[in-house]
């Protein structure tokens, strides 16, 4: 069988070209440490989060801390802490994942979001103090990612809703138990309403 001698090199530069190529995915879905200037991917159908440092300037800040005490506005908003301080939503060790029993609060957020169009949502991610600094500001972000995934199929819009992971840097409870982790694995609601 006779081939033509064009078409071989083609087919060959061909070849060469796809392994050299080849497919390059980067991560997909990287969490932002608060406090860092990069900008970070995120699931496709949410809007990205917000890098954020609290301390920025701050000389009272304790190390390896984040510290929000006297913050009372965020992404140009006003804060308001106590509004949804009963909605705050508990998770199991070393999950994400928001459980059943925690829908009622969800569902009280996003109904109280739906009556005011101008009021946005910070949800910030914690955890219990077992694990290292870097693995449990991964695990807040993704808590507070899915706390923001669940107020978006109760039909809040993720571009009124900012993330940020505390991590294991501001517990509710300091002491080292079982009860006081359980109150520290935790997402937390905070309003957002607009300056007057």
């Amino acid at each position: 069988m006779k081939t033509n001698p064009v078409i071989f090199p083609l087919v060959l530069a061909l070849v060469a070209t796809l392994a050299a190529t080849g497919c390059k995915h980067g991560p997909t879905r990287v969490t932002p440490l608060p406090g860092a200037r990069t900008v970070v991917g995120n699931p496709p159908e949410l809007p990205p989060t917000v890098p954020f440092n609290p301390n920025d300037g701050n000389p009272n800040v304790k190390t390896g801390g984040i510290d929000t005490q006297g913050l009372d506005t965020f992404d140009g908003m006003k804060m308001d802490r106590t509004a949804f301080a009963a909605q705050t939503v508990h998770f199991a060790f070393d999950s994400a994942v928001v459980k059943k029993s925690e829908a009622v609060n969800v569902a009280a957020v996003a109904s109280a979001l739906a009556a005011t169009a101008s009021n946005k949502l910070l949800i910030e991610g914690h955890c219990d103090e077992r694990g290292t600094q870097e693995y449990n500001r991964a695990l807040g972000e993704r808590r507070a990612l899915a706390l923001r995934e669940a107020l978006a199929k109760a039909g809040v819009s993720p571009d009124r809703i900012r993330t940020l992971s505390f991590g294991k840097d501001k517990p509710v409870d300091p002491s080292h138990d079982d009860a006081a982790w359980t109150k520290n694995r935790r997402g937390e609601f905070i309003l957002l309403l607009p300056n007057p």
